[in-house]
């Protein structure tokens, strides 16, 4: 990737090019939803605590999913804030059926 990208609807072609390993998509999809079922918990129970644990479980399967399936760089490190948007849009479309789990 030579240019910068500079706005989303730029970068999410990127970004699914970046997560075409089927494995990669799903430890992408666990994690994420790991880290939504954190956040929820830490409000229900009032244990903020928990939300220590929401980045955790957001990163970990997803960099798991680049540097043993991919093979390749996380897009956080250049585009973060693109890169979060991406795993929530990314997120929908699995859960929708229009990306392939």
């Amino acid at each position: 990737m030579a240019e910068r990208i500079d706005n989303f609807a730029d970068f999410y072609p990127y970004y699914l090019e970046e997560h075409s390993n089927r494995t990669c998509r799903r430890l992408h999809f666990i994690g994420t939803t790991l880290a939504l079922a954190t956040l929820v918990a830490a409000f229900v129970t009032l244990n903020f605590w928990l939300l220590l644990l929401v980045p955790v479980f957001g990163y970990a399967f997803a960099w798991v999913g680049h540097f043993f399936f991919e093979k390749n760089r996380p897009a956080t490190f250049t585009y973060p804030f693109y890169s979060l948007m991406g795993d929530f849009v990314m997120y929908k479309d699995i859960l929708t059926g229009k990306i392939r789990f």
